[in-house]
């Protein structure tokens, strides 16, 4: 992915609401989906990569 920063958050921002959605319907496959989208963003932005146990 090659967004500016502020492009980067926003996606990463999307990227939680929409896991939470997944969660909350008990999606299993879109949480994991969204897992993964989370932790690349969270790369990029040089973050620490979150941590699920959900789906592990």
């Amino acid at each position: 992915m090659s967004y500016n920063k502020g492009r980067t958050w926003n996606a990463l921002k999307k990227a939680w609401k929409a896991y939470k959605i997944a969660k909350s319907r008990k999606d299993r496959q879109n949480m994991k989906k969204y897992e993964d989208v989370i932790k690349a963003l969270q790369r990029e932005l040089g973050l620490e990569e979150s941590k699920f146990n959900e789906t592990d």
